[in-house]
């Protein structure tokens, strides 16, 4: 393990499930224009490990330059990474440019969420201009089988209350479940945003011999936003083999 500046790293040993659970922490408590955080994670053949964060990743306004944040995750022959950061607080002004770049072996399985909050409701917190760009690159045996790219520039409330956008809503999230079996719980995932007060939904493929799973979920606030991702990747996280619950320090 090597940490360097704001950037570190704890092993909980109280972890629930099989594997080992790593906490990344931003020591620094936030960034801005020009901060540059990178992470890097390789998981051997058959391991599991399952990474989160201290706490809420906040993103404060920036006076020049943007902030920027990158993850590479390589998964070794039937490993299982579970990348499940808790959310991205934007402040009114931030500046976010974000990657997350997997290449996973054969056999192997990923679950990754991204979460984002655009402001904080329930402190009067609004977001009316930025930049938040995430770009996200998984890849099995060398072969791209996932790639998408959001990007919100500029005014953001002149278009993310569009129903072509978020419709109003201030935090959103992507999930996906990229392995064996992955297609299989798409009726469950499905079920499982249906019942909570958000919008949302998911989709399933096969992709070469094994399957993906895409959830999007949008939310009023972050708190009804957690709400539906809790069970979700409860869902998603202990239905797949090998999987086991969420990092405890989510429940905290």
């Amino acid at each position: 393990m090597y940490q360097e500046g704001s950037a570190k790293v704890r092993i909980p040993r109280d972890a629930e499930g099989g594997g080992l659970e790593a906490v990344l922490i931003n020591t620094s408590g936030g960034l801005t224009g020009g901060d540059r955080m990178h992470w890097e994670i390789g998981a051997g053949d058959g391991a599991t490990l399952t990474l989160t964060t201290q706490a809420c990743e906040k993103v404060y306004r920036s006076s020049q330059g943007d902030a920027q944040v990158s993850a590479t995750l390589e998964l070794g022959a039937g490993a299982r990474v579970n990348w499940l950061p808790q959310e991205t607080i934007l402040f009114d002004g931030g500046r976010l440019e974000r990657r997350l770049d997997v290449d996973l072996a054969n056999g192997a399985t990923l679950l990754a969420l991204e979460a984002v909050i655009l402001g904080r409701r329930a402190r009067g917190e609004t977001v009316r201009e930025g930049l938040f760009r995430d770009r996200w690159r998984i890849r099995r045996d060398g072969v791209l089988i996932h790639a998408e790219e959001s990007r919100f520039e500029g005014r953001f409330d002149a278009y993310l209350g569009k129903a072509a956008s978020l419709d109003g809503n201030s935090a959103f999230a992507s999930i996906l479940l990229a392995g064996d079996g992955a297609r299989d719980l798409l009726d469950g995932a499905r079920k499982c945003i249906a019942r909570h007060d958000v919008a949302g939904g998911a989709s399933g493929w096969n992709v070469g011999e094994s399957g993906k799973l895409l959830a999007r979920v949008a939310a009023r606030d972050g708190y009804e936003l957690r709400k539906a991702l809790v069970p979700l990747l409860h869902l998603l996280n202990r239905s797949a083999q090998g999987g086991s619950g969420l990092p405890r320090i989510w429940s905290i």
